[in-house]
């Protein structure tokens, strides 16, 4: 534009004339406001909006068209090209659906990273079957020894009930005295309880080997280079 206008004002001097000059400074003022609406887009910052209505009538604008608020709308380079797409407006409950769908999303962000997390945390407590293998005898030797120590209870149990029992045959048909019939009682109680902790025992020794035993298969297919992560449904620690 400063070249231009110094064209201009040569040409002023070399012809010497006021209506000349005045000629020139206007066409400089001309070209000077054609270059300044060329810089700004006619068609705004956001691009062309376009859409059709629900008359099908094709609309366009340089902002979102009001008509078109409940349906896509295309947003379209100067050139033509599509640059992006406005969705629709949504209504309460549509908002409502959107916001639901994008917690689920979370959620399931959230179980993937853990996944991931728990499989790594898996290799690096038992980076083969050997070290796993121990782990498994080491928490079912634990339960074992508490069946064992609960057997030799039951046992000393029935040994105590055995003089008890002799001393009700001097009570044929009659009635136990109190003290006797307490001391049975308590017994009975005593081993029913003992055979309790027996029972749930056995009962934990077959849920750690179930676990052990999902825990193996996954570390197999870990080892074998499977990512982590893979097998996002959670697993009960122990």
């Amino acid at each position: 534009m400063t070249l231009e206008m110094g064209v201009l004002e040569r040409m002023a001097v070399a012809f010497n004339g006021r209506r000349c000059v005045a000629a020139c400074v206007l066409l400089a003022a001309a070209i000077s406001a054609h270059a300044s609406s060329s810089a700004t887009p006619t068609n705004g910052a956001g691009g062309i909006y376009s859409c059709v209505d629900s008359t099908g009538k094709r609309l366009t604008s340089d902002r979102p068209i009001p008509e078109c608020l409940d349906r896509e709308q295309r947003v379209l380079n100067k050139d033509g090209s599509q640059k992006q797409t406005l969705p629709p407006r949504m209504n309460a409950a549509e908002r409502a659906a959107a916001e639901e769908r994008q917690r689920q999303k979370a959620q399931a962000e959230a179980a993937q990273k853990d996944a991931v997390r728990r499989d790594r945390n898996l290799m690096l407590r038992f980076p083969n079957e050997a070290v796993h293998n121990k782990a498994r005898e080491a928490a079912l030797d634990d339960l074992r020894h508490g069946i064992a120590d609960s057997e030799k209870h039951l046992k000393e149990l029935q040994e105590d009930r055995k003089p008890l029992l002799a001393e009700t045959e001097f009570y044929k048909d009659k009635r136990l005295p109190i003290k006797l019939r307490s001391k049975l009682e308590a017994n009975e109680a005593q081993q029913q309880a003992q055979k309790d902790i027996i029972s749930q025992q056995q009962a934990e020794i077959t849920r750690v080997n179930a676990l052990y035993d999902a825990e193996l298969a996954r570390l197999k297919r870990l080892w074998a280079g499977e990512a982590p992560g893979t097998d996002v449904t959670p697993s009960s620690a122990h």
